[in-house]
């Protein structure tokens, strides 16, 4: 299926999750998160950039993460992007409990630059990569702006891009080019992918 094809059945089918469901689903991408046998935790992670759900696109729960890591490895810096639509691409502030937040165009809650501390793309260890759907190979498939591709192409080789998706992987993403980053691994309910070797 092409990514058009995809992003419009796995819309629907994330809308369509019943509220429970949803919880479950979200619980689970967590849990597996901070399983210690997963490859991404085999070498020191010391930064890592999140995204914030957009509520009403159902997107994974990203928060209970964040808690989490906020709970049990304070010494981790946590970060979250803020768009740049005229440029297109994302800019990234330290996210802790006391962050203020605003809501941007897209409905995706976003730190406040003026009362943020400014994080550099190249001290992530780690990315969350929000997309739509994913391939058996890492291809995903997000809304469509391109702002995560133009940042992972940013970020340092070695930093580990780590999608999370509510279901599990089609076959195959018809229509991949190649300034598409794939990621390197995705947590699903019930497992983690891992792509490319690494």
């Amino acid at each position: 299926m092409t990514k058009a094809e995809l992003r419009s059945e796995f819309l629907r089918k994330r809308r369509a999750l019943p509220e429970a469901d949803w919880q479950r689903r979200c619980e689970a991408v967590a849990t597996l998160f901070f399983t210690e046998e997963a490859f991404y935790w085999q070498k020191p992670v010391s930064a890592i950039s999140t995204f914030l759900p957009i509520e009403r696109q159902n997107e994974v729960d990203t928060w209970l993460i964040v808690r989490q890591l906020w709970r049990s490895a304070p010494q981790t810096l946590v970060a979250a992007p803020v768009t740049e639509p005229v440029t297109g691409t994302l800019t990234h502030y330290q996210l802790t409990p006391s962050t203020l937040l605003t809501q941007n165009r897209y409905g995706i809650p976003e730190p406040c630059p003026t009362s943020s501390f400014l994080i550099h793309h190249s001290s992530f260890d780690l990315v969350l990569v929000p997309l739509l759907a994913f391939d058996q190979h890492g291809n995903r498939v997000g809304y469509g702006g391109g702002f995560y591709d133009r940042f992972l192409a940013q970020c340092r080789p070695d930093c580990l891009k780590i999608g999370l998706s509510l279901f599990e992987p089609v076959k195959r993403i018809a229509d991949v080019y190649v300034g598409d980053i794939p990621l390197d691994g995705c947590i699903t309910p019930d497992r983690i992918w891992r792509f490319g070797g690494c």
